[in-house]
């Protein structure tokens, strides 16, 4: 004897070995043997034979027509038998009652399952609805194949183009845009996006990285509507001094300058003057808004989007020739020893003397300049706008300061790969406007300038002793502030945002809090409006200030800037790249020297290169060891997945000491990695179309 049973959602058959109460043991034309409950057997029989019975159903169950098969059905619950017999006749045959069986099993929108070979026809409603369901997944099938051929072909459909950015980077799996472009890849066996690339959906690799940050970022654009800055309603006090600003020639964003009084009477005053767009700015109101969506400056080679409207940034940006409103740090030190006696916060106007910029005098401010006051530069050298003897005591103090923190930290800071500056230069069939988007045909210029160098130290140590000293102060006070933090310096510990004054290891500190460019970091101004309530209320600024002690739209301000700050060091070092990858075609570069930086088991080991800001796997030698210097020659370059790899060549320095790069990195890449070659998610893996189910 032979049974038909159901098993897991599929129809079975083979020979009946032994039977109980509850279930029967059956053999399977494979030979493999099963034990299936009583609720699954459907149907006992002597003959045919289980394949000559399957066979003969399947193709007579192609024939049941479905509209009359509903029609024939009872209106209340039936079994497939019943189905059989009005369907064909009164003494359906075991093959007739089979193909009901397997008709209405795969038919659910005309037919509900019910139970053991019971079902329930559905309303005319539901049927209706179902088939229009059936019909459009049908045209959506049709739609995707057009697609996807059409990309086969080296066309890319209007539809696809539009949502290339949110296909590549943030699909919805079942959209059929994606599914058109995984069958296509499929089918084609071509990676997406070259498959994309020559469909001609990517034209240029700028535009497309471009387009893609502001597709993950700025999805509106990045223009502001027209907006008019608040004038500054208090009555400031004009700071007697001469301010000084350094920063380089792009910066248009100028948030702090530094003044030196005192020299010469054995007490120097140091003031870091801050601009102060926080006493004109409040909480929740327009400007705070976009500066809350925003969160910072977006850097990157060429341009930058502003965190503000420039018309907001240049009213109170510390523009020279001008008394710009500020919120003052003074620090006065004993001029011999350089020990801090005293510490005050003011808010007030300060003259702005002279913006100076890195670029223009990094050349001149040089250590031998500073140290020595005979030294003189050759004739027709030009002076720098601030005073010699101001410039030196700043070196002098930076330095002082600098060796504070490195006890602290238990170890010196080694900054020993240099800072790459990028400029683009527009070629001479190119129109481009300065302030506008580069097109990403520019000649592009590295230069190095090293960490450390005179100027830039004097504003870093200025800058963190301003952000200690205030989160210091606000922690004294009670009044809560937005903290950067390490806990040490042990590896894999690594700087986090928070509410409480925490030592930050890495720079030496007991505490830092961003506070130095309220017009650039929403973290700033933040803190900037906490800071000036601590300078105008003193002891009870914990209760004039906007944020309170655990006030919960501080933890949300971190949280949305840790994942927007992140975001956009990540596009600026991936811009960084693409411009380094356009440096080594433009200047025919084909080899360079590296140096091993990180090795991974079985894998090729990463390099940096010697004289460039560029990452990349060496192959051909997975031997090598962390600080080995090596020749590479260069692979391709595919400036869409910022992808190159550099071929072994030989070992330059066999005895290298290992690379300096385990030193930390300065705070703020810290949680930064090396830019390298994007990843998309588009998924091979995924069921095609065809497999998908319908709704």
């Amino acid at each position: 004897m032979y049974a038909l049973f159901e098993e897991a959602g599929k129809f079975q058959t083979g020979r009946v070995l032994s039977e109980a109460e509850s279930s029967a043991q059956i053999e399977l034309e494979s030979g493999k043997r099963v034990k299936v409950k009583a609720a699954q057997l459907l149907l006992k029989f002597e003959k045919p034979s289980p394949t000559e019975l399957m066979r003969e159903a399947l193709a007579l169950s192609a024939t049941i027509e479905l509209d009359l098969a509903w029609e024939f059905a009872p209106e209340d619950e039936f079994g497939f038998a019943d189905l059989a017999r009005e369907y064909f006749s009164a003494q359906a045959t075991l093959t007739e009652q089979t193909a009901a069986l397997l008709r209405l099993f795969e038919a659910p929108h005309y037919f509900r399952r019910a139970g053991k070979g019971r079902f329930k026809k559905a309303s005319a409603e539901v049927i209706q609805q179902a088939l229009a369901a059936i019909e459009k997944k049908k045209q959506i099938q049709e739609q995707i194949n057009s697609w996807a051929q059409a990309l086969a072909d080296g066309q890319c459909p209007e539809p696809i183009q539009a949502q290339l950015y949110k296909i590549l980077f943030k699909p919805d799996k079942n959209a059929p845009e994606y599914k058109a472009v995984v069958d296509a890849a499929r089918a084609t066996q071509t990676a997406p996006l070259a498959l994309l690339q020559q469909a001609g959906a990517i034209t240029s690799a700028y535009q497309f990285h471009w387009q893609r940050f502001l597709f993950d970022n700025f999805p509106k654009g990045t223009g502001f509507a027209p907006m008019q800055a608040p004038a500054i309603a208090d009555e400031l006090p004009l700071a007697q001094v001469q301010a000084y600003s350094i920063d380089d020639s792009q910066t248009t964003e100028i948030d702090d300058a530094l003044s030196v009084q005192g020299l010469g009477t054995g007490h120097v005053t140091l003031g870091v003057h801050i601009a102060a767009p926080g006493l004109a700015l409040k909480p929740g109101d327009a400007i705070d808004q976009l500066g809350r969506q925003r969160l910072s400056t977006v850097y990157m080679p060429g341009y930058k989007v502003t965190m503000l409207p420039d018309a907001v940034v240049q009213t109170y940006t510390l523009q020279e020739g001008r008394d710009c409103p500020a919120v003052s740090l003074y620090v006065t030190f004993d001029e011999a020893t350089l020990s801090i006696q005293h510490t005050a916060t003011r808010v007030e106007r300060v003259p702005i003397a002279a913006n100076l910029r890195h670029d223009q005098l990094d050349a001149i401010v040089t250590e031998a300049w500073l140290n020595d006051p005979s030294f003189q530069h050759t004739q027709g050298t030009p002076e720098p706008a601030m005073p010699r003897a101001q410039l030196a005591f700043l070196f002098r103090l930076a330095q002082h300061l600098k060796a504070q923190r490195e006890v602290v930290r238990g170890k010196p800071e080694n900054f020993n790969r240099p800072d790459y500056n990028f400029r683009l230069v527009a070629g001479p069939d190119q129109d481009r406007n300065h302030g506008l988007a580069p097109t990403g045909h520019e000649q592009v210029q590295i230069s190095v300038r090293q960490r450390g160098a005179p100027l830039d130290l004097m504003v870093a140590e200025a800058m963190i002793l301003a952000n200690s000293t205030w989160g210091n102060w606000m922690n004294e006070l009670g009044v809560p502030g937005i903290y950067r933090s390490q806990a040490s310096l042990l590896p894999g510990v690594k700087v986090r945002m928070g509410t409480k004054a925490l030592p930050h290891a890495g720079i030496g500190v007991p505490s830092y809090a961003w506070s130095t460019s309220p017009l650039r970091r929403y973290t700033d101004l933040v803190n900037q409006w906490q800071i000036i309530a601590c300078a105008k209320h003193g002891n009870t600024a914990a209760l004039a200030a906007p944020f309170k002690p655990k006030d919960a739209e501080l933890f949300s301000i971190i949280s949305a800037f840790d994942s927007a700050y992140s975001a956009y060091n990540g596009y600026q070092a991936g811009m960084e790249r693409f411009w380094t990858l356009q440096y080594l075609k433009q200047h025919h570069i084909t080899e360079l020297t590296a140096t091993v930086f990180k090795t991974f088991p079985g894998q090729p080991p990463m390099a940096r290169a010697d004289t460039l800001p560029l990452v990349l796997p060496v192959l051909g030698n997975s031997e090598l060891q962390r600080g080995a210097r090596v020749q590479l020659r260069l692979g391709a370059i595919d400036d869409i997945t910022l992808d190159v790899s550099g071929h072994f060549m030989s070992l330059l320095d066999a005895d290298q000491p290992q690379s300096n790069d385990s030193a930390e990195p300065a705070e703020d890449e810290d949680d930064s990695a090396a830019a390298g070659p994007i990843a998309i998610a588009v998924d091979m893996g995924d069921a095609s179309a065809a497999e998908v189910a319908p709704a």
